[in-house]
């Protein structure tokens, strides 16, 4: 089946919600976003009010990886995809065109929290793709990494 790529709209919320439990590392279940404050009510009304822009690719109507930032701070929150859908590039495609998407609100730096761990796949990942560690930790112990539009 063919992937398709678009910007999520509102009615995606409850898909992403269900695939964020799903990911091969870092899953967080419904249970524990809801916790956190985020629940497919919230989300979709983010995605609604543009508080966060994201893009999700599906295929046959199932939405298998997305990525989404935080509009007002140049925050990339979260790019998940499921496992079967690994190293296809669609988390790389996912990513590129949420930071097209910042770039053309006037981001000229984004930044993101990741694993230090060199074992995760997210810590070669982005630093592959141009984002680097600003050796700095968030509230969750993520390592702080930022990407510079134009110089990476």
């Amino acid at each position: 089946m063919t992937l398709a790529y678009r910007s999520a709209a509102p009615g995606d919320a409850a898909q992403c919600v269900d695939l964020r439990g799903k990911t091969r590392e870092n899953a967080v279940s419904a249970e524990r976003l809801g916790s956190m404050g985020i629940t497919t009510q919230t989300w979709g009304d983010d995605i609604r009010s543009g508080a966060v822009r994201g893009h999700v690719c599906s295929q046959g109507g199932q939405i298998v990886g997305y990525c989404f930032g935080a509009r007002d701070t140049g925050e990339i929150v979260v790019l998940a995809l499921l496992p079967a859908f690994e190293n296809q590039g669609i988390g790389r495609e996912l990513l590129r065109r949420v930071v097209a998407d910042f770039a053309d609100l006037g981001w000229t730096r984004m930044f993101l929290g990741c694993s230090s761990d060199p074992a995760s796949r997210s810590y070669g990942f982005y630093r592959h793709l141009g984002w680097r560690s600003t050796l700095q930790f968030d509230q969750h112990g993520d390592e702080v990494l930022d990407y510079r539009v134009g110089l990476s």
